[in-house]
């Protein structure tokens, strides 16, 4: 942080120098936020919060585990993971507190594991597993696959590609 400081004076009195009767402008090293400290030991729970657009659905619980659904895998967290950054995939993401395991389907997002043992997950979409009707997915699936059986353009090709791939994920899920 000292030689942020450094960078920020020189730059001030550079300023003052071109502009003299202008405050200087914030730099963007002035706006940040120090990290916050990496604890000496590792925690036994895992903070988490986990977001949508329009609700929060968890918020600063302290978890044991959670699993994500990342375009590169299944990724467990657990408590002292190393900071990480992954994209989601349609997916379940597994939240377990003791014996307890919540599931919830998630279409897509990001999930930022800090190094403090806290993780925030957002999603675009997401419903509890345990509120999926397994007909409709399955009629869902059906009629994807056969829009992507009779599609003619690129664009219609992506679209029932997308939807077939977000119904096997749902399948998956229930199957799960």
């Amino acid at each position: 942080m000292l030689r942020h400081a450094a960078e920020d004076s020189t730059f001030v009195e550079a300023w003052k120098k071109v502009a003299p009767n202008l405050e200087p402008p914030k730099t963007p090293i002035s706006l940040m936020q120090p990290r916050p400290p990496t604890p000496a030991t590792i925690p036994t729970k895992l903070t988490v919060n986990f977001v949508l657009p329009y609700k929060s659905e968890i918020a600063n619980k302290e978890v044991d585990m959670v699993i994500v659904p990342a375009t590169t895998g299944q990724m467990g967290v657990l408590p002292g993971h190393v900071a990480t950054i992954a994209e989601l995939k349609p997916g379940v993401l597994s939240v377990h507190e003791g014996n307890d395991v919540t599931k919830y389907f998630v279409s897509s997002g990001f999930a930022f594991v800090h190094a403090n043992s806290i993780a925030d997950i957002v999603a675009v979409e997401a419903v509890p597993v345990d509120q999926i009707d397994p007909a409709l997915v399955q009629k869902g699936l059906a009629d994807f696959t056969a829009k992507l059986g009779s599609a003619s353009t690129d664009l219609e090709k992506a679209e029932a590609q997308i939807g077939v791939d977000v119904h096997s994920a749902l399948n998956a899920a229930l199957t799960s």
